[in-house]
This record gives structure tokens, sequence and C-alpha cells, in this order.
């Protein structure tokens, strides 16, 4: 589609007239919408107001120093300045020309005024100051580098530009397009959460087909501190195997709520002297016997293990049951 782009030309007006002339024909060549002081209507508006109206519309902004400063406005900087200070404000881009010598020019181009020419120097300074500025010495070289400066312009940093009306679909067709577009995005994203989820299962189904039969037997250690005749706390360390059928009869109705899992870990060597008829007090399941434990009831979903914070402040791990396990709990543990 073809595009039109506005260019605000900035630049001081009385020493410049001829080159801003030729810009502006050369601007209109390159099928751009030239927007400068030359051009503004008699406006009841507060000027400054209105410049930056113009400057809002505008695609590009193009500046041009000479050897004037310029009028001054209120707060004591030039219209150029301002106009330069507000396009970079709104993130405009700028193509900054600068004359190279202006020690050469005529005496009625030059700044005459100290105070002006040092807020000259001061402007020039500030606009090259990171940024790539082209500089031109006669006028007969304006037309090429403003060409150039806007080509390169287009190429790097495209410009939203104008259309003309009758190329355009009407406002409410953009209004749908746009919100069909969202609305693409939006399943686009929710397809691909579902392709993970759908990948997760299939990974994870895989994973249950190859655990253990639920009535499999796990052998692991437990400990505990019995009396002898010798001392009245010597730690055993005990062996048993269950089946994890039995391990999660025991151990389940504790889960129904949140419990922490030394409470957990107590329970399961409880459950260990049941069936060996072997213990004694602070009784608990080996670390990495434990740790098992957890996992397995986890892959069979039947306990969920979250790291919570305590009453005191300090995180711990706890365990409760699934929806899952809770029903498996009362497939086992009711009277029929």
């Amino acid at each position: 589609m073809d595009k039109r782009y506005q260019v605000f030309v900035s630049s001081t007006y009385t020493d410049l007239v001829d080159e801003r002339h030729s810009i502006m024909l050369t601007l209109m060549k390159m099928d751009c919408i030239p927007a400068g002081m030359e051009h503004f209507p008699a406006a009841d508006e507060e000027q400054w107001n209105f410049i930056k109206r113009i400057i809002d519309y505008s695609d590009y902004y193009l500046l041009i120093i000479g050897g004037r400063y310029g009028s001054l406005d209120d707060d004591g900087l030039s219209f150029t300045e301002k106009e330069y200070n507000y396009a970079v404000s709104k993130n405009i881009k700028v193509v900054a020309l600068i004359h190279g010598s202006p020690e050469n020019l005529t005496f009625q181009n030059s700044e005459q005024n100290p105070l002006l020419r040092e807020k000259l120097q001061s402007f020039r300074d500030k606009v090259k100051t990171k940024r790539l500025v082209e500089f031109w010495n006669n006028p007969s070289e304006l037309p090429g580098k403003v060409a150039l400066g806007i080509m390169n312009a287009r190429t790097m940093h495209p410009a939203v530009g104008w259309v003309r009306a009758d190329k355009i679909t009407s406002e409410n067709s953009l209004i749908e397009i746009n919100d069909l577009r969202k609305q693409n995005n939006e399943l686009l994203i929710k397809n691909s959460e579902l392709h993970l989820e759908l990948k997760a299962k299939e990974n994870s189904s895989q994973v249950l087909n190859e655990l253990a039969s639920f009535d499999s037997e796990f052998s692991f250690s437990y400990s505990g501190y019995v009396d002898t005749q010798y001392t009245k706390s010597k730690k055993t360390i005990w062996s048993v195997t269950l089946t994890w059928r039995e391990i999660f009869h025991y151990v389940s109705p504790l889960l129904t709520s949140y419990t922490n899992e030394l409470s957990v870990n107590s329970a399961i060597a409880e459950c260990a002297k049941l069936k060996t008829g072997k213990g004694g007090r602070t009784l608990r399941t080996n670390g990495q016997d434990f740790f098992t434990i957890g996992i397995q009831l986890q892959a069979y979903d039947l306990v969920k293990i979250e790291s919570l914070k305590t009453t005191k402040g300090t995180m711990a791990n706890f365990w409760i049951l699934t929806s899952k396990g809770k029903s498996l709990m009362l497939q086992m543990r009711t009277i029929k």
C-alpha cells in the first residue's frame, strides 16, 4: 500500500528562505508531505500549541541549522530549538543537517548577538551529541542530502505514514480485523498451552506405565531408641518390607489436611513397627527411604507435597491427599 510521510521542516526562516523552498520541492518530489511555518494557516490558538500539534502529526523531523539562532520564545529558547526538543521527547526520528562552516556565512546570515551566538553553538553541540548528522556548506547540497537522509530514515525507522482514505477499508472493518487478530493470537497461545499439557500427560502416562505395581513390596529401614540393661537410650535400626498399598493404607487418614513431613515420617515408621513387632521410642524412617516413599506416592498421584510457611515463619514440606488419594482412602478404609 502506497504511503506518504509527513516531514516537519524546522529551521530559522529569514536567513534560509531559498534553502527551505528547495527543500520543500525535494520533499514533494519524494511523495512526502512537507510541513513548515510557511504553510501554517492563521490560527486563533496559541502559536506553540499549534506547532506541537503539527509535529505530533509528522512522521519525521528535518532540522536545518545555518548561522542564525532564531527568534526567542518567552522561555529564552528559539522556536527551532523548542521544536527539536519536543520532537525528540516524542521519539520522532530526527534528520539533522548542520552548516559546516558558519564562520564563512554572510553578515546578514550570521548571528551577531554574542549571547545568541553562544546559544547557537550550544544548540549545535546538543544536536551532534549521540546523533548522526550531515554537514552542508552550499545551498545546492541540501536537496541531495535531504533526499538521502529521509530515504535512510524511512528504511531504518519505518513510520506510520498516511494513506488515501479510498485505499483502505472502513474504520469498522479495521476494528473487526484487529479483534480477529487478537482472537487468533489468543487461540494460538491456548493451542500451544494445550499442546504442552498434552505432552506432559503423555510423559506422565509413560512414567505411570513403568511404575511398580501398587501391591509390589518395598524394603526400607527405620530406627528408634531402645532401653537396655546397660543404657537407657540406644539407637537401633530395623528393616521391614511393606507393599505400597500397606503404606498408603496406614498414613492416608493423616493426610486429609496438610501434615508436616516429620509427622508423616514417624507414621510410616509406626506402620513398620506394627508389621515387624519391633520398635522403640522416637521412631523415624530412614531419610532416603522416606524420600523414595514420597516420590512413589506422588507418582501414583495419591499425595501432593508442598513447601509451605510454618507458624514460626520458616518453610517446611507438608503432605496432603490428592482427589485420587482421597477416593482410594475411602475405598480402602470404609467398612463394607
